[in-house]
């Protein structure tokens, strides 16, 4: 369904504000209490924002560790899934969370790539058709103090290995 949506509103908008404003008002983000405050116009920068309040707070007062991790879970997989195209399959495999300190104010988070990466991820793909990257974010307060790092594992490939894989593993089983 976000798929064709999105698809349908690059007639009229930036692929970014179709990127920040989906995000923001997709029902399952909202839920995060997160709001994405900035994305560059190539979706190689997102900005994310988390603020404290009664539907994230735990019993300490402080926000709760499964707000932060899920206000930044699907962040890199769909960033990526935009910038490579529909000729890649992009699954987030794993994530490790470290909680350094409490959440107390309002928190921030930036998901960055390079070109220099893009390249990188989509030559390793033509020469091995399936990779997974490693990305290390932050979650910071406004004077910059670490809260939660969180270092996740994505899976890449191209789409018609992809399927080729899936196809082969059904024939088997």
């Amino acid at each position: 369904m976000y798929k064709i949506a999105t698809e349908f509103l690059k007639r009229f908008f930036k692929t970014s504000t179709i990127y920040k404003y989906g995000f923001n008002w997709s029902p399952m983000y909202r839920r995060t209490t997160a709001k994405l405050i900035e994305v560059s116009d190539d979706l190689l920068f997102v900005k994310i924002r988390l603020k404290p309040s009664w539907k994230n707070r735990n019993y300490a007062g402080s926000i709760f560790g499964g707000s932060m991790l899920s206000a930044t879970d699907p962040i890199y997989m769909i960033q990526l899934i935009q910038i490579l195209g529909n000729d890649y399959v992009v699954w987030d495999k794993s994530v490790e969370a470290r909680y350094k300190k409490p959440g107390k104010t309002t928190i921030y988070g930036e998901f960055i790539f390079t070109k220099e990466e893009i390249d990188t991820i989509k030559q390793s793909v033509i020469e091995t058709s399936e990779i997974d990257i490693v990305k290390t974010m932050n979650l910071v307060d406004d004077k910059q103090h670490i809260i939660a790092t969180f270092k996740k594992t994505i899976y890449i490939a191209n789409k018609a290995f992809y399927k080729e894989k899936l196809k082969n593993r059904k024939a088997n089983n």
